[in-house]
């Protein structure tokens, strides 16, 4: 499957993987996987990258470029985005066992990682909480502009009060089937409203609006289904490894108060940052920032692989 889903040069390109393979999760859906870093070096720890609803590994490009100078970083394409086919089988539990699929593709027996993930792939590693093969591997949790519950009726993407018609209208606005189309001066504009805060640079702007309109509008409008219903709460008070959330104060689409209440759910958080006119996409919009928390939960928790 090809999609422009990367710029070719520049901070928000990737490097190229170290190795590339395919995860199989348990329906038979097939996830592309990529290894970055120092995949030959055992003494290097090993981060897991999930990203969010309508984006693909490039959103990870700038903790990749550094991370990958002494960790192993692996990132996946969620179902139907990115080089992953799209799958009928849309659902939390989908994103649990594709999670499941890439740990168990990636990290041998009993290895721990520090697992991220944000927005949609934030639900995905609570999601997987109680699942065996997250528990098995995850070291700590990063959890980045994330929610587990009320994503549509907490939305502050239309300036209305809340309540009945400001949740429907969101509805149909974040489940539109309506094509992106090009990457326009009118696309980046709406792009940076939505999903980044005020400050966000040019160059921000154009990654996310490029890696957003690559998602096609089937796979858009598929997620958008389960990220309506999403109900992950009992899920947050299982997430039992070391966690700590991150969010922007100026996010729209999972604001502040979603942070908060993982906060207060979390059976071991250990640290909340809220990030001062910062929008939706953080790891982009504060990359520096989000790397080293990072390196932070690894540098603390990451257990070395067996024999190093």
């Amino acid at each position: 499957m090809s999609r422009l889903t990367r710029e070719a040069s520049g901070p928000y390109a990737p490097p190229v993987p170290a190795r590339e393979l395919t995860a199989v999760s348990a329906d038979g859906a097939r996830l592309h996987v990529e290894v970055h870093g120092a995949v030959d070096d055992p003494t290097a720890p090993a981060v897991v990258l999930a990203h969010g609803w309508t984006c693909s590994t490039a959103f990870w490009a700038a903790q990749i470029q550094d991370l990958a100078a002494d960790h192993r970083v692996i990132v996946y394409d969620q179902r139907g985005h990115g080089r992953s086919p799209a799958s009928p089988a849309c659902s939390t539990d989908g994103l649990a066992d594709d999670l499941e699929a890439v740990l168990a593709a990636t990290l041998a027996p009993g290895e721990k990682a520090v697992l991220v993930g944000h927005s949609m792939g934030g639900m995905t590693l609570i999601a997987a909480s109680e699942r065996a093969g997250f528990r098995e591997h995850a070291a700590a949790v990063l959890l980045c502009s994330t929610g587990s519950s009320r994503l549509v009726a907490e939305s502050l993407v239309l300036p209305m009060r809340a309540g009945r018609a400001r949740t429907w209208l969101t509805k149909q606005i974040l489940g539109s089937r309506a094509p992106l189309g090009p990457v326009t001066p009118l696309a980046r504009r709406i792009l940076k409203y939505g999903t980044m805060g005020p400050g966000s640079a040019p160059a921000m702007v154009e990654a996310c609006a490029r890696i957003v309109h690559a998602c096609p509008r089937q796979v858009r409008y598929s997620w958008s289904k389960v990220l309506d219903l999403l109900d992950l709460d009992h899920a947050v008070r299982e997430l039992r490894v070391p966690t700590a959330v991150v969010v922007g104060t100026a996010d729209r689409l999972t604001p502040a108060v979603h942070a908060r209440s993982l906060v207060a759910a979390l059976p071991n958080c250990v640290g909340s940052t809220e990030l001062p006119g910062i929008g939706h996409m953080t790891p982009i919009e504060a990359p520096d920032l989000v790397t080293t928390r990072i390196r932070e939960l690894v540098a603390t928790y990451a257990v070395i692989k067996e024999g190093a």
